[in-house]
């Protein structure tokens, strides 16, 4: 970044690291954070080295020539960043990995338990498998998100606290790993990118999984509008074996017995919804060339 970049926007893009000489742990409260809380001590309650006037955003920083902390967007979205209001930090620690924040009105991180809840609601499933590698989230999550947390009460299911995968998540060794601990006709259903962000990453996993797995292979997207571009791609795939319609389910959620009363009623997902996920923009069939066969 050039010595002039965001000149004039000190208070939002550059912190001085001075006070931990840059080698700490903890990074430092926004200056313009630090004159808000000396004037209205009251506003403690949304100090944090993310939150600049109230808003969350999720950066990278580094240091520059001058030892100051510089911060700038996620490499992996550049030229965008996704910013939440915050209208206060309920809850903010350090675990063995991670800071974990709860915010009143977002949630940042996974094993809140709302992918089981999901799941609950299907009682063909016998057995629940989660893996999280943090403790404290899922502790967190079950003091301030009961609702999503209920999933975690399911008597089906078995939480592993550890990490899950060994290998990058898109790579071979990675759904290697995967395929071969389905039976035959097994699913996998793993996240795949923006489409409007990174096709040449869809482009490989595609080509990966096309290799691997012998059933089918699907590409899908949902909206989700706190993730980086609002949108979600998955990869939908099968080992060889009994065949497997991802377009045409054989149990539609609503003729589930009890699927809406279970846990919370569903908002975004149906039959209609889940077809229309399969349905590509001509932009991505072209750029991203196995979703053209």
């Amino acid at each position: 970044m050039g010595e002039d970049a965001g000149r004039g926007l000190e208070c939002q893009k550059i912190m001085d690291g001075k006070g931990n000489n840059g080698n700490s742990s903890q990074k430092a409260i926004p200056s313009c954070c630090l004159k808000a809380r000396a004037s209205a001590p009251e506003l403690e309650a949304k100090c944090h080295s993310t939150v600049v006037s109230g808003w969350f955003s999720e950066s990278q920083s580094s240091s520059d020539k001058a030892g100051k902390m510089v911060y700038f967007n996620n490499p992996m979205w550049p030229g965008e960043a996704h910013s939440l209001k915050v209208e206060s930090i309920l809850y903010k620690a350090s675990s063995d990995y991670q800071e974990v924040l709860v915010f009143e009105v977002l949630v940042v991180g996974g094993g809140d338990g709302g992918v089981l809840a999901e799941i609950s609601r299907h009682s063909s499933v016998e057995l629940i498998d989660i893996c999280e590698i943090d403790r404290m989230v899922i502790e967190v999550s079950k003091k301030f998100f009961p609702e999503l947390a209920a999933g975690f009460e399911d008597p089906r299911v078995c939480l592993h606290v550890g990490d899950g995968p060994a290998q990058e998540l898109v790579e071979k060794p990675f759904f290697d790993t995967l395929a071969r601990a389905l039976r035959p006709g097994g699913v996998l259903c793993n996240m795949a990118e923006s489409m409007w962000l990174h096709t040449h990453l869809i482009d490989d996993m595609i080509s990966i999984c096309r290799e691997i797995f012998k059933g089918s292979v699907h590409y899908a997207w949902a909206s989700v509008p706190t993730y980086p571009s609002g949108v979600i791609g998955f990869l939908i795939c099968s080992t060889e074996g009994p065949a497997v319609d991802f377009l045409n389910p054989i149990n539609p959620i609503e003729k589930l017995e009890g699927a809406h009363q279970h846990k919370r009623e569903l908002r975004y997902y149906n039959s209609q919804m889940h077809k229309a996920a399969f349905s590509l923009p001509s932009f991505l069939k072209r750029e991203v060339r196995l979703l053209c066969d």
